[in-house]
Order: structure tokens, then C-alpha cells, then sequence
């Protein structure tokens, strides 16, 4: 314990900090004047709260009960907190040191030791304490006189003592940042497994990084994750290259579990000579004492693991769960060198590790070493980069941010394991990448281009039951495509959509540039299309398959797997004649497409639906119109009705007609056309943000070369809205297709992502549909004026908006496949699209 005679006290900045003090001895006027109103929980307060009185000592219990829990939300979010209370009793300090070891926080005591005098006079001069019994403020000042040789032993990390009135008010409370906290220093870094006395090996993997006599001539900053030394031909030398880099700022080092029981060693503590401490001793007696001293202190000032690069990054040796990041306890220290055990034994008689990076869900990449591996691979944001060098393996290193794996063969076997090394990477090929957790209830998804995106729970409830039941493997669903809002609604006589309300709402979003893209009369496919099996296998863990084509929902389009894998293999045969594996520099690729005819899969929905309309229609009109017919011969005035039923029957077989152009017979694969109009992603990048433009011209390529007559090209027209005749050769381009039975077309920014004045995401595309294609939605009768003028009282903000927050899901998808997050990570976003899709809307629009 330190008497803090000066002017500064050093407080943690994630810490509980306990006022200590007499009733009166000035705590609550210390904390206002040292720390935020919101880090300060005062038991005065927490009586009010429960009983209205702040001095209502019969509400103590209750008071002390709400004290906690409010301290332990403060805690468990990663807030410093304050309890003003006279914690003057061990009992009451022993709860409030339990609480800051449950949340793994330091304890911190600033005692107030004020004469009783002072305390006496204040209580005496505020009104709601004027009768305090002098005997209260007399037992308190025993009590502090009597706690304070203990608070140390008591379990506080730190305890600052303020005597007498005058060392409190001149007092300064200075916030220090952890030890683990090094989230300022961005790197880069390159981060070194285990490596245990193996001197050769760590010089050649150096090398191989560029270190040039441990400095890196581009400012790279090396990080080693424990277990420099046993087992190996050379600890000193291990320890020796590592240390030196450490003192000159070159490198960051934090403990394993054999520095932790060499360093125990060091302090003559008795330990086991076992797991190759005994060569290191052997090792070490050759070196000098003062050597040995600076190993002695260097191993008792590591840190057991460190944030790094604004909190995207923790090393430590054995893994860290997200709750313990930033931590600092015994228990996160012990984790962070040892990681957790299921409480077995396997036949080799060593303990069975537990699998915790099968579970782990946070958001920073924990990189790790301790679990020997046969390689370095991806498990839920984490990697053990422990490959074994000691055993004859390698010695492997990351890159960091870059992501790259950098290793080293081992010279030989250096120490036989005393079991034999895993066969893969700790939770096996897959892990558990997926789990109930991820998606159920509600959800808040953080996305970069829209903030928080909120997925209710009811919302989350429907997306399960048709990602469980119906949609492909997940490995293989990376991404669902965004709703597509409609233009707005047209004035335009006979028109219910028209695309001058799309050109001015483009306008209006501060576009320049729009490009008209045919609207194809089939189905939204997304299309994940790989090199070959084996890249398959590599980027996403499947065995057979090659990639998969979906809907819009994530349903696949064919039961049968083979008619998938001949698409693909047609669509690959394609990338290969474009030679767009080389050019784009990957070995997978994802496709937005459309997939026709769109009765391969609508059928269903044709059939019941929109084809009984037809069929019903088809029925009825021919009927009533001969019986009116007949009618009108006899000399019956049915001239009006006549004439109505006759205009019924053209809007019937208008829709019959327009119902026929999107069924065709197929045979097979003949007949089938895919049509794909963007590139999403390939191996690390999002193409999301490419422009159209380019995008249309790899495409173009792409079906240029296809041989097999699958791919289709998309026809499109680029209008500049500043330019009224382009404007109008958009508009007459539009009737044209239509006119001939295209279905529209959907309107987009040449420039993919797009943002308005105001910051807000701009709609990625609005879709344009033809007059007649809209009888297969409204019914045959829809363009009768009286029901136009009904149908133009649609509603359009909620689906923009639906539109808006998909779309913002689509692109976090696609960002954090192509930056290698893990599956579960993707598929939060890719699960929020699919939740968003199950709100109530109108299906019409």
C-alpha cells in the first residue's frame, strides 16, 4: 500500500473504484469534482431511489442491492465506475472486490482519512443529516483506522490514501490506460507462433519477413505469442533476439505458458523440470547472471495478451474469448496462458482442451498460438499459429492487416510430442460456424453503410424457418440480393409506372448518369460459381459441390444437384474463354443473374395464382360475351353491357399473352437462359462498388464467350439526366420494349454505391414495368381508369425503405466475405436480409 502524499492518484480507466471514508469525510464532493456524474453511483442515491429518502437507513439493503446491479451493467459494458459509499466495513468492501472480479476489472481504493472532527462539523451543517449520532462518524473512523493495513491483502490492485482535508482537495485523479490496451498502435505487425528455442528456424522466418538484425526497414512491427522457449536447441538465443527486439520497439511480446513456469523457476519457486524446462536450465547455465537477471525481469513485465489496431486485433498465447478482452484478473491471465479444459483426460494422459474458438462470436481477430496444428487456418475470426516448429513442423507467421501466412520448415525434430499433432485446426474442418445464437430474437446489425439495421424478432423467427428448412448449404449462400423498390407513381395517362418519376427521382438524388438495364422475364438468381472442387473445398468447406445457384429466398432452383453442377460447369467453361480467373485474381466468383424461363421456379406461384386469374378469365368471357351476343339478336338493349364484357375479354386475352412470355418449354438445360448483370465478389474483394459500366463490359466478355448457349446478355441504353433528348431516348426505349412484350427495365446510378446530399444512401436501382407485364400483378382490368385511379394510391416509402436497409445488408455481406470473416459473421447480415423479407408489404409492389 502507497500514502499518496503528492497531488496525483493513478486510476485505471476500466476499473471499480471505491470511495473509502467516514460519513462526512468529503467523498461525494471528491467524486463530482474527479469523475463524470455518469461513472459515480452513490449509495445515497440508490436509498432515494428505493424508498424516496436518501438517509433511510432501513432501506440500506435494497439501496446496496440496486448499487450493484447498476455497477455490474457499468462493468460488463466496459465503463469505469464509481461507488461513493463509506465501504468502511470489510464485509461491504469484500462484495464490491467480488463484483469487480466477476466482470475481471481492477478493484481501486481512494480512502478519505479525515479527522472526525471535520466530519462531525459537515454532517452538522447539511440538514438532512443534523441529527447523525456522533457515534455513527466515531465507529466509521474505527472501522477505516482499523481496515487500512488490510486493503491490499483484501484483494484491491491499487489503494491511494488521502490524509486530512487539506491532501484531499489538492488531490488530481489521473486516468491511465491499461497494460493490455495498446489499441493506438495500428502495426503493421507480423505475428509469430510458438516458437521454443528453435534460434534457427525464428532467424529464417525473420528473414523471409524482411527483418534485417530484427528491425523491419518499412517500420513493420513483429509480435511473438509465447512459448519462446523448452523443447528447442536454443532458448537463450531465442530469448536473446526476442528481448533485444522488445527493448528497441521492433517487437511485442506476450507470455506462454513455459515463460510463465520458467519465470517461476527464475524466483525459486519449486516447479517440475518437465515439457523441456530441463533442457532450457541446461541451456541457461552457459549464460551469464546479468543475461539471466534481464530474462528474470523480461518474463515478469509481460502482459498476458494485448489489443491492438483500434481493437480489431488480440494476441495472446492460448486464446481469449471476447468477454475477457481488455480484461485484467487472474482468471483472464490464466486463460489468455493456458486456455480452458473440459475437465478430461485423453489416453496420453494430458488434458483435453476446450474447443472455445468454435464458440467465439466477437468481433476482433484473436490470434493465437499454444494447441499445436498441422496449418494455420480460419476458425470463427481466430487462428493458432502454432504449427509445430519443435516437432519438425513449421514455424508460421501472419501478416497483419494483409492476412497473409508466412512459414518456415523446422530443420528437423527437435522434441517428440508426447502425443502426436492434431490431424486439423481445433473444431475440426467446419467447427461449428453456425448457431442458433447468431439469429435468433431480435437483432441489430452494424453495417457501414447505414448504421444499424434492426431485424425483429418475429422478423428473425421466419427467416429461420426457411433458411432451416429450404435453403441451400449455408457454406455456399454468402449472399442474398436486396428487395427492388418500383419507380414512383406515374400520372402518365394509362401508365401505372412510367420512366420519367424514375429519371427525376435520380435526378433529384444529385445522379448524372443512369444506365437502363433490360428487366428479364425470369427469376432473381444469385449464382457462387468456383474454380474447381478443390477451391471449393479451400475458400468454403464443402466436399462436391462447386458452388451453388439460388433464389432470391436462398432456395436452390433445381432438387437435383447435377443440373446445379452443369450450370456452373457451362458458367465456369465461360470464365475460363474470358480468362477472368487471371485477370480478377481469384479462384471463385459471385454473380447476380436472372435465371429464365421464370416458370422454373414460379411455377408454382403461376400456376395457383396468377394463371387461375388467367384460366378463369379464359372461362368466363367467351361464355357471357356468345349469351349477350345472343341476346343482342333477339332485340334485347344490351348495347352497353356489350360492349363492357367485350373490353373484359380484350384485358383477358391481354393477360393470357403476357402470362404466356414467361412460361416456355424447356428440355433439360435446353431452353434455359441465364442472364447475369453483376459481378459481387470475387477472392478478397467486394465489387459492389464498381461501376456499372465496367461491370456490363467484363459481363459482355463473359457471354461472349460462353459456347454452350446458357448466358444471355443484358440489353442496356445509358442516359444522362441532364440532357433532355437522352432523357427521351430512355423514355422511347422503354415504350419500345415494352410495346414488343418485355417485362421494363430497372433504373441505376452508373456509379453502383451512390449517396445524396444529405449522406443517405442513394436506391442501388428502382425497376420500371411494362404497361402490360403489370396485368400479371393488378389483373387483367388494372389499366380501366377507375381502377388506375385506385391502384395509384399505393404506399412506396416502406418498401424504399425495406429496399434501403437490404441493400445495406447485401453490401456488409458482401464486404466481410470478401475481407475472409467468418461464415457466421456473414450470415448475420445475409440472415437480416432474409428476417427483412417476411415484413408485411405490399407483395404487388
Amino acid at each position: 500500500m502507497t500514502e499518496n502524499k503528492g497531488r496525483t492518484l493513478p486510476v485505471t480507466d476500466l476499473s471499480l473504484v471505491v470511495l473509502v471514508g467516514a460519513s462526512g469525510s468529503g467523498k461525494s464532493t471528491f467524486a463530482r469534482r474527479h469523475f463524470k456524474p455518469t461513472e459515480v453511483i452513490s449509495s445515497d442515491f440508490c436509498r432515494g431511489l428505493v424508498s424516496d429518502d436518501d438517509n433511510d437507513q432501513s432501506a440500506t439493503r435494497d439501496a446496496f442491492d440496486v448499487l450493484h446491479y447498476i455497477a455490474g451493467k457499468r462493468l460488463a459494458a466496459g465503463r469505469r465506475t464509481v461507488v461513493d459509499a463509506t465501504s468502511v466495513q470489510q464485509d461491504a468492501r469484500r462484495q464490491l472486490i467480488d463484483l469487480a472480479k466477476r466482470y475481471d476489472v481492477l478493484p481501486i481504493a481512494i480512502v478519505l482519512d479525515v479527522p472526525e472532527e471535520v466530519c462531525a462539523e459537515r454532517n452538522a451543517a447539511r440538514s438532512d443529516r443534523a441529527d447523525m449520532p456522533r457515534r455513527v462518524i466515531q465507529r466509521h473512523t474505527r472501522e477505516l483506522r482499523r481496515s487500512l493495513r488490510h486493503l491490499e491483502r483484501e484483494g484491491f490492485r491499487k489503494v491511494h490514501v488521502l490524509r486530512g482535508v487539506e491532501e484531499v482537495e489538492n488531490a488530481t485523479v489521473v486516468t491511465e490506460k491499461r497494460f493490455n490496451d495498446l489499441t493506438h498502435l495500428t502495426g503493421p505487425f507480423d505475428i509469430v507462433g510458438d516458437v521454443h528455442g528453435c534460434s534457427f528456424e525464428l532467424e529464417a522466418l525473420l528473414d523471409k519477413l524482411g527483418y534485417i538484425d530484427g528491425v523491419h526497414p518499412q517500420g513493420r512491427t513483429a509480435v511473438f505469442l509465447g512459448d519462446l522457449v523448452d523443447r528447442g536447441p536454443d532458448s537463450p538465443g531465442v530469448l536473446r533476439r526476442v528481448m533485444s527486439m522488445v527493448a528497441t520497439g521492433n517487437a511485442l511480446c506476450v507470455p506462454g505458458n513455459h515463460e510463465n513456469k520458467y519465470g517461476r523457476y527464475l524466483r525459486g519457486r519449486k516447479v517440475q523440470h518437465t515439457h523441456g524446462l530441463a533442457e532450457t536450465i541446461e541451456q541457461m547455465e552457459g549464460e551469464s547472471e546479468e543475461f539471466t537477471q534481464q530474462v528474470r525481469e523480461f518474463i515478469g513485465g509481460l502482459v498476458s495478451h494485448y489489443v491492438l489496431d483500434g481493437g480489431r486485433l488480440v494476441v495472446c498465447h492460448a486464446g481469449l474469448p471476447e468477454k475477457y478482452h481488455g480484461r485484467t484478473s487472474g482468471r483472464v491471465r490464466s486463460h489468455a496462458l493456458y486456455g480452458d479444459t473440459t475437465g478430461e483426460t485423453d489416453e496420453f494422459g494430458l488434458p483435453v482442451r476446450y474447443p472455445w474458438a468454435e464458440d467465439y462470436r466477437g468481433r476482433a481477430v484473436v490470434v493465437y498460438g499454444h494447441t499445436p496444428v498441422p496449418q494455420a487456418s480460419w476458425l470463427n475470426n481466430t487462428i493458432c499459429l502454432d504449427t509445430g516448429a519443435v516437432f519438425g513442423g513449421r514455424l508460421t507467421a501472419l501478416r497483419w492487416p494483409e492476412r497473409e501466412l508466412v512459414d518456415v520448415p523446422a530443420e528437423r525434430v527437435w522434441y517428440e510430442p508426447a502425443r502426436p499433432p492434431a490431424s486439423e485446426a481445433p473444431g475440426g474442418h467446419e467447427g461449428r460456424p453456425l448457431d442458433l445464437a447468431d439469429v435468433h430474437g431480435r437483432r441489430v446489425v452494424e453495417t457501414r453503410h447505414a448504421g444499424r439495421v434492426s431485424v425483429r424478432e418475429e422478423n428473425a423467427a421466419a427467416a429461420l424457418e426457411v433458411m432451416s428448412r429450404f435453403a441451400v448449404d449455408p457454406r455456399l449462400l454468402p449472399y442474398l440480393p436486396p428487395t427492388m423498390a418500383p419507380t414512383a407513381t406515374s400520372h402518365v395517362e394509362g401508365y401505372l409506372e412510367h420512366p420519367a418519376e424514375a429519371f427525376a427521382q435520380y435526378r433529384e438524388n444529385g445522379v448524372a448518369r443512369v444506365v437502363c438495364e433490360e428487366k428479364h422475364m425470369g427469376s432473381r438468381a444469385v449464382v457462387l460459381v468456383c474454380r474447381d472442387a478443390e477451391a471449393a473445398q479451400r475458400r468454403f468447406g464443402t466436399t462436391g459441390p462447386t458452388g451453388s445457384l439460388y433464389t432470391r429466398t436462398g432456395r436452390p432452383f433445381f432438387d437435383d444437384e447435377s443440373v446445379t453442377e452443369e450450370i456452373l460447369g457451362r458458367l465456369r467453361s465461360a470464365i475460363d474463354g474470358a480468362d477472368l480467373w487471371r485477370e480478377l485474381e481469384t479462384d471463385w466468383l459471385l454473380l447476380d443473374a436472372e435465371l429464365m424461363p421464370w416458370s422454373l421456379k414460379a411455377s408454382g406461384l403461376l400456376r395457383s395464382q396468377y394463371a387461375a386469374v388467367g384460366a378463369a378469365a379464359a372461362a368466363a368471357f367467351p361464355g357471357a360475351l356468345a349469351a349477350l351476343e345472343g341476346a343482342a339478336a333477339r332485340g334485347v338493349d344490351v348495347t352497353g353491357l356489350l360492349a363492357r364484357q367485350r373490353e373484359r375479354a380484350a384485358d383477358a386475352a391481354a393477360f393470357t399473352e403476357a402470362y404466356r412470355r414467361y412460361c416456355w418449354t424447356t428440355d433439360g438445360l435446353d431452353g434455359v437462359r441465364l442472364a447475369p448483370f453483376q459481378l459481387l465478389a470475387v477472392q478478397g474483394r467486394s465489387l459492389a462498388a464498381v461501376a456499372h459500366d465496367e461491370q456490363l463490359a467484363v459481363i459482355d466478355r463473359l457471354v461472349e464467350h460462353d459456347g454452350s448457349g446458357l448466358l444471355q446478355t443484358t440489353r442496356r441504353l445509358f442516359v444522362d439526366l441532364g440532357d433532355p433528348a437522352s432523357v427521351q431516348a430512355g423514355v422511347d426505349w422503354w415504350l419500345e420494349m415494352t410495346a414488343r412484350g418485355g417485362e421494363g427495365m430497372v433504373v441505376k446510378p452508373v456509379d453502383a454505391v451512390v449517396r445524396d446530399a444529405a449522406g443517405r444512401l442513394v436506391q442501388p436501382g428502382v425497376k420500371c414495368r411494362g404497361r402490360e407485364y403489370l396485368r400479371i400483378i393488378y389483373g387483367p382490368e388494372y389499366t380501366r381508369p377507375e381502377n388506375l385511379a385506385r391502384l395509384r394510391q399505393r404506399f412506396l416509402n416502406h418498401k424504399r425503405s425495406l429496399a434501403i436497409r437490404e441493400y445495406a445488408l447485401g453490401l456488409e455481406a458482401l464486404d466481410r466475405l470478401a475481407e475472409g470473416e467468418p461464415l457466421w459473421r456473414v450470415h448475420e447480415a445475409v440472415f437480416g436480409v432474409l428476417a427483412l423479407e417476411s415484413e408485411p408489404v405490399d407483395p404487388r409492389l
